[in-house]
């Protein structure tokens, strides 16, 4: 099932499928270590489009609601 990240729950994990957005977009989003292929775990999100927290390996990386919602993950359950 392909989410964004707005969408999974606290403790869900995935693997990026896609970042929509222009070449800038996606270049800001690389630079943070958010790339097709990574795997990635939600940590929390505040309350009413708040920044949504995530890992991706050892880092901890809060990002905007509106860029969260254009990046696609693959949920798996492990």
């Amino acid at each position: 099932m392909v989410l964004d990240l707005t969408q999974l729950k606290p403790g869900e994990k995935g693997i990026v499928v896609e970042i929509q957005g222009g070449a800038g977009f996606i270049r800001r989003m690389q630079c943070m270590g958010i790339r097709e292929g990574k795997r990635v775990s939600k940590i929390s999100a505040q309350f009413l489009r708040g920044p949504q927290i995530i890992r991706i390996d050892n880092s901890q990386i809060a990002i905007g609601f509106g860029m969260a919602k254009r990046v696609l993950v693959e949920v798996f359950k492990d």
